[in-house]
């Protein structure tokens, strides 16, 4: 067992020798009776250089097999495994098909198997593996360019080919420890954005679907690294994991949070009564309606909704799709408690029960951004902003909220609407510093560009005018509320559309 425990399978591919007859995908997908739309590994082609030194570039992709797989820290119900001989796997059983794993691989690796509705990926052939037996792709190809061995067994000719030769692993910077290693590889196929993608998508023999990442950047010729000319030829679609559930969502949260925290930030600060009605009844109950709305758009959004219990019947603790379930759970037993002091008329036990409501309201709100940063190979959304700003944008539309749904007036509208202001000006000015060019990395600027002058430029400019109107509170009165609901709502789809646009395979 000590022996097994120090097993280190990792995968050398060398390039130099790849000719692209794509016989390792036919492999695969025969032996792991993959699909028709969907694959655990194909072989990726660039053209680089120029007439007449023109030549076509190949690499071979897929799972990096990860020493720190991000896949496996994303999944709530440990779907997916690091195994002790260094394999990353998965159980399909167990799978509920949130897509996290999905979102968080900084290879585009995994999918969603159309025929069972799991995620899926390369494996290693583990049942072959175990069996004393190369894997498919291994003992199809012809020239040898897939070589597999046991890193921790130097007579090994993978350990061979990792120690003595150059080799190179894709995304080095995420820090997950690849166990696939590429030899002889051109940069323009090992880093997504170093070529650039034929406007329209339309590649040497596929064309690529419309909402894929491998669109970004069509018809904005120049957007990418390369130093020399070098023109995607061939790759396979990439659709975003996390549609207009998840950015929905993203709403319904924060109004949840939102609406709770906009009265009982006017209550702590003297503005509205402990007895007041918008308090002690409205805010709790839209705040508990909107919560229900939030928990049913995450069911619907998997594609096991029936297995949604294992988020709480087998956690994997990692995850923040685990703890926002916990913390969901968590805030609306408060506000049902909240409703019930406030039947009971008790002041004493309202004030006890928004001790704990108000750190769950703010947790409710925030802990999106510790989801989103589980992506790694979404830069957009690795921000140390992006938690305040969701509490920001929560009382922006939680004030909104009970503007519209309250008859509270005199002081209290006029508090509301200095609330919604304040927070609409300072939800801007977190987004103008967003939006900024100067971004450290390349993937985090070109989903900036998609969001400020790309396909979802149309929902972001819409945001912005609609929360300079919400600025104006205090002067076009009840007019602000649906201009700051509806602006961030258009503000939440861009930035959570534009951080998966930008391909990473």
């Amino acid at each position: 067992m000590a022996l097994a425990e120090q097993t280190r399978w990792v995968k050398v591919l060398d390039q130099t020798r790849c000719i692209g007859c794509h016989a390792c995908t036919t492999a695969c997908k025969s032996e792991n009776a993959v699909p028709l739309g969907v694959t655990r590994t194909y072989v990726k082609s660039v053209d680089v250089g120029t007439f007449p030194t023109a030549r076509r570039a190949f690499q071979v992709t897929r799972c990096n097999q990860c020493d720190d797989p991000p896949c496996v820290e994303a999944c709530p119900t440990a779907a997916m495994y690091r195994r002790p001989d260094g394999i990353v796997d998965f159980d399909k059983s167990v799978c509920i098909g949130c897509k996290a794993c999905m979102a968080a691989c900084p290879y585009d690796a995994i999918f969603i198997n159309p025929e069972d509705h799991s995620a899926e990926k390369c494996n290693f052939c583990a049942h072959r593996l175990e069996l004393g037996l190369e894997p498919a792709c291994v003992v199809v190809c012809p020239t040898k360019a897939i070589v597999v061995g046991d890193l921790a067994d130097p007579g090994s000719a993978a350990t061979r080919l990792v120690e003595r030769s150059p080799v190179s692993v894709r995304r080095p910077e995420k820090e997950t420890r690849p166990g696939v290693f590429y030899r002889g590889a051109h940069l323009s196929t090992l880093d997504p954005l170093a070529a650039a993608r034929p406007s329209g998508g339309i590649y040497a023999w596929a064309g690529q679907g419309p909402s894929g990442a491998a669109q970004v950047g069509s018809g904005h010729p120049g957007r990418h690294n390369s130093s020399a000319a070098a023109v995607v030829s061939y790759d396979v679609p990439h659709q975003a994991p996390w549609g207009w559930r998840v950015s929905l969502y993203t709403w319904t949260k924060g109004l949840a949070a939102g609406t709770y925290l906009a009265a009982l930030v006017l209550v702590l600060a003297g503005r509205l009564s402990w007895h007041a009605g918008t308090y002690r009844f409205v805010a709790p109950a839209v705040a508990l309606g909107m919560l229900a709305v939030t928990g049913g758009l995450l069911i619907s959004d998997l594609k096991h909704p029936r297995r949604f219990w294992m988020l709480f019947t087998r956690p994997q603790w990692r995850s923040w799709l685990v703890r926002g379930g916990v913390i969901i759970t968590a805030y609306g037993a408060a506000l049902v408690a909240a409703l019930g002091a406030a039947a009971w008329g008790s002041v004493t036990a309202e004030e006890v029960v928004a001790g704990f409501a108000l750190p769950l309201a703010v947790l409710t709100a925030a802990y999106t951004a510790y989801l989103f940063a589980q992506a790694r190979g979404r830069d957009l959304w690795q921000s140390q902003l992006l938690a305040p700003h969701l509490a920001v944008q929560a009382l922006m539309v939680g004030s909104a909220a009970l503007m519209l749904v309250t008859r509270t007036s005199g002081t209290a509208l006029v508090d509301l609407r200095d609330l919604l202001a304040g927070m609409a000006a300072l939800h801007l000015t977190m987004v103008a510093g967003e939006a900024m060019p100067h971004h450290p990395t390349a993937h985090a600027r070109l989903a900036i560009d998609e969001m400020v002058r790309g396909r979802f430029a149309p929902f972001f400019w819409a945001s912005l005018a609609l929360a300079g109107a919400a600025v104006a509170a205090p002067w076009i009165g009840t007019v602000a509320a649906p201009c700051a609901l509806i602006g961030v709502a258009c503000h939440k789809h861009a930035y959570v559309q534009a951080g998966q646009a930008v391909p990473l395979a």
